[in-house]
């Protein structure tokens, strides 16, 4: 199947795209992660713009609350600020319908996102997860669910084609199934061939950003390693942008 690489691949004329990793409740991070993209948008005094976060905000990292509110407003203020689902995102939508103690939100960073909502959950007791999680209910904004439950599970620019994980191999981008844009690992990783345009994805985090033929990782694990990168794109230029915890 014909397709296309990394190299040969560019973003529409005259716009500049910045697609973000994992935030995982890092608003110190992404506080600086766009004061930084919007130096770059004055510097290159570019036509137009998109800034793309590639899901996964909440759970692990220490202010969920506060990043969900950030993009929340963000996206209001200016529609080409684009958040796209990540698993743990709808996770936490899941919990909140049904808390499972041993579903993804609780067994994986969920805690630290009840936490920055004002609520402590104890996973071992279900008589007392019960109660908090109707505290949780109630503590978490009608706006913060709807902004969740609004998210998009892909957009495309370009020859550029981001999503939080990744696609299935095989199967047309139009195509694709939103279970496997959000959790695909190794079917996707481990495919060596072209896609018709570039993906550009975060999930699976890395010591380093990856950059293969056929795609670009941008998850750097920025909960634990304090590092959040994005992807900068310019026409055939790209460049990452990291910033780090101080």
């Amino acid at each position: 199947m014909a397709g296309l690489d990394v190299l040969a691949a560019k973003g529409p004329p005259g716009m500049l795209i910045a697609a973000i990793g994992d935030v995982h409740g890092r608003l110190d991070l992404l506080e600086k992660m766009h004061a930084g993209i919007a130096d770059q948008i004055a510097k290159r005094s570019v036509a137009d713009w998109r800034i793309v976060h590639l899901g996964d905000y909440v759970d692990r990292g220490p202010d969920s609350r506060g990043v969900i509110e950030f993009l929340a407003a963000a996206q209001t203020r200016d529609p080409r600020i684009i958040c796209l689902a990540g698993n743990h995102d709808l996770g936490f939508l899941d919990f909140l319908t049904e808390p499972d103690p041993a579903g993804l939100f609780a067994t994986n960073g969920g805690i630290e996102t009840a936490l920055s909502y004002g609520v402590t959950l104890d996973l071992q007791d279900l008589d007392a997860l019960a109660v908090q999680h109707g505290e949780l209910v109630q503590n978490v904004p009608d706006a913060h669910r709807r902004f969740i439950g609004d998210l998009v599970f892909s957009a495309e620019f370009g020859d550029f084609f981001f999503c939080h994980a990744g696609v299935m191999p095989g199967v047309p981008l139009d195509e694709q199934q939103p279970r496997d844009l959000i959790w695909i690992r190794e079917q996707f990783l481990d495919y060596g061939e072209l896609y018709a345009k570039v993906i550009v994805h975060g999930h699976t985090p890395t010591h380093d950003p990856e950059i293969r033929t056929n795609r670009i990782n941008v998850d750097t694990g920025a909960f634990a390693t304090g590092v959040l990168t994005s992807l900068l794109i310019e026409g055939s230029d790209k460049q990452l942008m990291q910033v780090v915890e101080e």
